[in-house]
């Protein structure tokens, strides 16, 4: 009964997350409905978020515990410091990107600022480097948990995450109009682009 009601909690906390999350990184588009009042708003929305986010993290810590009963063994089938190694390498890298993304970034990752001009840093090579480093996080997670199910079920922030950096860009487009398209062409999404490329562009 434990496993099934954390499992719930974790997809509607999840749905929650996801939901507020695109909400609060469309400031640009909120103020041209209610005003400049737009971006304090998503910074409470996007703090919710984060609320929900929590949740889903305590659900995953959960589930190690009470995991469903599935075809799927509930655990990796090797022993637990080789998922404890996999976890570290991939938290590793994957932090040191997060925290160079919110350095870069300033209080505009938490809140919203219309005044903030556009990001320097990191973000001049590439636009979500906060994103790549989230992202494998949740493996990084599961890893640690020794979890197979979560690792399994962690494919589903894949498509989320891309949703989120999507949103955000176009609501970047409407806040800083044609030099963050320009800005679009010179760098890549989740890769540096080749010099090249970025001649060309």
């Amino acid at each position: 009964m434990i496993s099934i009601l954390n499992f719930i909690v974790m997809i509607v906390a999840g749905i929650f997350m996801s939901i507020l999350y695109v909400l609060s990184v469309s400031p640009a588009r909120l103020e041209q409905k209610i005003g400049k009042s737009a971006y304090k708003c998503c910074g409470l929305i996007r703090s919710l978020s984060m609320l929900f986010m929590l949740v889903v993290i305590i659900s995953y810590i959960l589930y190690a515990f009470y995991p469903l009963t599935l075809p799927v063994p509930a655990s990796f089938p090797w022993n637990y410091w080789i998922s404890f190694l996999i976890g570290t390498a991939i938290a590793i890298p994957a932090l040191c990107l997060m925290i160079r993304g919110l350095i870069d970034a300033g209080a505009e990752s938490l809140i919203p600022q219309k005044e903030h001009p556009m990001y320097r840093g990191i973000y001049e090579k590439i636009r979500h480097p906060r994103a790549i480093g989230e992202l494998p996080l949740w493996f990084a997670m599961s890893f640690f948990l020794h979890s197979l199910h979560m690792a399994i079920f962690s494919i589903i922030w894949i498509p989320v995450w891309y949703w989120w950096c999507v949103a955000e860009e176009k609501d970047l487009q409407i806040r800083y109009g044609d030099n963050y398209i320009n800005y679009m062409r010179s760098t890549g999404r989740f890769f540096p682009k080749r010099s090249v490329e970025r001649k060309n562009a």
